[in-house]
C-alpha cells in the first residue's frame, strides 16, 4: 500500500550558524540541525521540529515517509536519508533530509513482515527464523510501500519464504533485491549434544602433566633399574691374613 505524503509536514527553518553551541540551542527549543540536499537544488542548512521528526521514525512507513518539508509556506517533498542519535538518552541530535522529485524513480529498502504460525513448527517441530527484514525496491516516491506482508502459515520444515515469493506490483514496483533471496525459512532445532559427566569433570580438572614426560621419566628410571641389574656390585675382596701381610 502506497503512503499518502500530504498529510505528512515537517516545519524548517533557515539556519546561519554551526557549531555544537547552537545545536545545543536549538536542542533546547524542541529542534535539531539538519541538511535538505539533493534533486536540482543546493544543499541548505536547516533546523527542524525533533518531535515531528520523531514521529516519522516511529510511524509505520518508517524512514521511508514522504512528507513536506515547510520552508516558511514553500514545501518541498523529501524523506529522512539519515539521522544520527543520542547512544545514551535516544535523543535526536541531526538529520539528513533528501529532496525527492514526483517523477523520478528512486530506490529504496521496504521492511517484510510476516504473518501466520508456520505448519513445519506446528506439526514438525521446527524452529521459524527471519533471515532477511528488507528488501530493495525502485519505483516512483509516491508509490512507496510502507511494508510488504507474507503469509507463512503453509513453510514445512526446511522450506524458505523468498524474495520472489512476495506480493509484489510490477506494474509500478522493481524488485532490486536477489529473487532467490531467503526472507524467512523453518529450520531443525539445533541441540547440543550433551557430554557425559565423566568427561565434563575431566575437562574441568587440572591438566595432568604430559604423557610424554612421564613416559621419558619411566624409561629413564627403568634404564637405570636395568642397569643396576645387569651390572651387580663387584664382590669385595677379603682381607688379608696377618701372615700373608708379613710376607
Amino acid at each position: 500500500m502506497a503512503q499518502n505524503q500530504n498529510k505528512v509536514v515537517v516545519e524548517a527553518a533557515p539556519r546561519a550558524s554551526r557549531g555544537k553551541n547552537e545545536a545545543r540551542r536549538l536542542r533546547v527549543t524542541g529542534r535539531v540541525p539538519a541538511v535538505l540536499y539533493g534533486g536540482k537544488g543546493q544543499a541548505i542548512t536547516l533546523s527542524v521540529n525533533a518531535k515531528q521528526v520523531n514521529a516519522i521514525l516511529r510511524s509505520e512507513s518508517g524512514h521511508n515517509t514522504l512528507f513536506q518539508v515547510d520552508l516558511g509556506g514553500k514545501h518541498e517533498p523529501a524523506i529522512l536519508k539519515d539521522w544520527l542519535t543520542d547512544p545514551v538518552s535516544g535523543k535526536l541530535l541531526h538529520v539528513d533530509l533528501l529532496r525527492v522529485a514526483m517523477d523520478v524513480r528512486m530506490r529504496v529498502q521496504v521492511p517484510v513482515h510476516t504473518f501466520g504460525d508456520p505448519a513445519g513448527v506446528k506439526q514438525q517441530g521446527g524452529v521459524f527464523e527471519m533471515v532477511t527484514r528488507e528488501v530493495e525496491i525502485e519505483c516512483l516516491p509516491g508509490d512507496i510501500p510502507t511494508e510488504f506482508r507474507a503469509d507463512v502459515s503453509s513453510l514445512m520444515l526446511n522450506q524458505a519464504l523468498r524474495a520472489r515469493d512476495l506480493q509484489i506490483d510490477t506494474s509500478k514496483l522493481k524488485l532490486l533485491t536477489d529473487p532467490e533471496q531467503v526472507l524467512a525459512h523453518v529450520v531443525t532445532l539445533k541441540v547440543e549434544e550433551e557430554k557425559p559427566v565423566e568427561v565434563v569433570a575431566a575437562e574441568g580438572a587440572t591438566p595432568a602433566e604430559p604423557e610424554v614426560i612421564k613416559k621419558g621419566k619411566k624409561e629413564v628410571e627403568g634404564e637405570e633399574a636395568e642397569e643396576g641389574e645387569a651390572k651387580p656390585k663387584a664382590a669385595e675382596k677379603p682381607e688379608k691374613s696377618e701372615k700373608e701381610k708379613k710376607k
